[in-house]
């Protein structure tokens, strides 16, 4: 089947359809979704049952880096700034030397069991180097694992931001087999200003982005979500003209923004987290349908040995070297090194070759897609039982409860109160999210005069309001009344 302007939405639709129907089912058997949606892309295409015919490189990697910034942008929301500090000198050096780590020692193994050469070695080792924001986000929560200590806070900021690591390695090494009379060293001016660019350009359009968003006055609560999305691929594309890296700067713009008092947050917040879903169906469809079987067969047996050694030697001794200066338990180390899932980025990112069009670029793709389909089965499936055995999980009901999660499940409160505004109150004229009252406390409504006022972001307080507040404990109902009285005691 030829896909076109017709038929294209049927088609897209069902496989939509069909790929959240089979990720309902998939944990029974102990599958992870993203397999799933993958192997239904790849049952649709032409050498499956579907008889799609979609050959198209450009394409796909197109619609991986809009379904990237949405994953990272998600993921970044999610991230609670608290739960990262203690441990963001852990993350950042996983995210950097343990990617260029890993990349070195898969890529030296590369080159010695095959015929490639060191740069296409090296290549192949910087594709697969970071772990998947999509995988590693989504199976650690449809699994719901409970973590000791700052494990998951740590998995996810090295996953979030490890990939323009590897997106840069890849650039680099790609230069370099194309441009063989390059040095090494010549990538180094390369890997700083994307990286230098990426950050600066993050959090200045992060500062902009809450600004923009708690300034501008939309009057519909379904536009602030669409304003998001737009401050998010304007993000990405200015860091990226300027010569930074754009997947760097929306992660570190979204969390940023996801630790802010924004105006239809939970809104915004739950958008995000649909929009994720859909990108990562989208994406592992997309790649699916890309794929051809047949041709990744041949590699099979030199793809599973890579693989294998990238599980077991290489992501480890990278995991074990880059937090040798830390202190941390052996157990929580290796679980680390586990949870180095391969997904959908590798896969985008093998799609440079393609367009590049050098020699060996379908091997790559294909032992690539090999080494992410084995990583999600062999590693995806097996995180809750490594968890037990190196004894760090947490039983279910001391589970913690991230911040943000507040605002996407609604959970009840165990208190409410109601507090009157005085006209000398704090609180006067302004918007409820220039309050910044603790995320602990709601305005789940105002009584004003003999009416009722539905609360949100932008609504101004008035004398003689009666806030109706829902909270967690006493202390939280403290604290409103200390931002309350702030002009009283002043």
């Amino acid at each position: 089947m030829n896909l076109t302007i017709e038929n294209i939405l049927l088609v897209g639709s069902i496989l939509l359809f069909i790929s959240i129907i089979v990720g309902k089912t998939s944990y029974k058997f102990g599958v992870p979704t993203l397999i799933l949606f993958l192997a239904t892309g790849m049952l649709a295409g032409s050498d499956g049952i579907g008889g799609i015919k979609f050959d198209d490189p450009k394409l796909a990697q197109f619609i991986g880096i809009v379904s990237l910034n949405f994953i990272l942008f998600s993921g970044g929301l999610d991230t609670n700034w608290k739960a990262v500090k203690p441990i963001l000198k852990e993350g950042l050096v996983l995210s950097t030397l343990g990617v260029l780590l890993t990349a070195l020692t898969l890529g030296t193994f590369v080159y010695y069991i095959t015929d490639f050469t060191i740069y296409e070695s090296m290549l192949l080792g910087s594709i697969v180097s970071s772990t998947d924001a999509a995988a590693v986000f989504s199976i650690l929560r449809s699994k719901n694992l409970a973590l000791k200590s700052n494990l998951r806070p740590t998995l996810e900021l090295e996953s979030g931001s490890n990939d323009p690591m590897a997106y840069v390695l890849t650039l680099a090494f790609l230069t370099l087999v194309i441009n063989q009379d390059l040095s090494v060293l010549s990538i180094i001016p390369l890997f700083l200003q994307q990286m230098i660019l990426g950050a600066i350009g993050g959090f200045a359009f992060g500062k902009l982005s809450e600004i923009i968003i708690n300034k501008i006055k939309l009057g519909f609560e379904g536009l602030y979500p669409v304003l998001v999305i737009a401050l998010m691929f304007i993000t990405f594309s200015a860091t990226d003209v300027v010569g930074g890296n754009g997947f760097l700067a929306i992660y570190i713009c979204a969390v940023y923004l996801g630790n802010q008092d924004l105006i239809h947050k939970s809104t915004i917040l739950k958008m995000f987290d649909g929009m994720a879903w859909l990108m990562q169906i989208v994406l592992f469809l997309t790649l699916g349908l890309l794929v051809f079987p047949s041709q990744i067969i041949p590699y099979l047996g030199i793809g599973l040995l890579i693989s294998v050694f990238l599980i077991l030697v290489a992501r480890p001794v990278s995991v074990l070297l880059s937090l040798m200066f830390f202190k941390m338990k052996i157990g929580r180390r290796f679980y680390i090194s586990w949870v180095g899932l391969r997904g959908a980025v590798p896969i985008v990112f093998a799609t440079y070759p393609l367009l590049a069009g050098i020699d060996k670029a379908n091997i790559i793709f294909s032992i690539v897609f090999f080494i992410s389909v084995s990583s999600v089965l062999i590693q995806g499936t097996t995180l809750s039982i490594f968890a037990k055995w190196l004894n760090v999980a947490l039983p279910e009901e001391v589970k913690p409860i991230a911040e943000n999660d507040r605002y996407i499940l609604n959970l009840p409160k165990s208190a409410m109160e109601e507090v009157i505004v005085t006209p000398n109150s704090f609180a006067v004229d302004k918007r409820i999210i220039d309050l910044h009252f603790p995320r602990s406390a709601f305005i789940v409504m105002i009584k004003r005069d003999s009416k009722f006022v539905r609360p949100g972001g932008s609504t101004i307080i008035e004398a003689n309001d009666i806030l109706v507040l829902l909270l967690d404990n006493e202390e939280s109902l403290k604290e409103v009344n200390v931002i309350l009285d702030q002009a009283v005691i002043a």
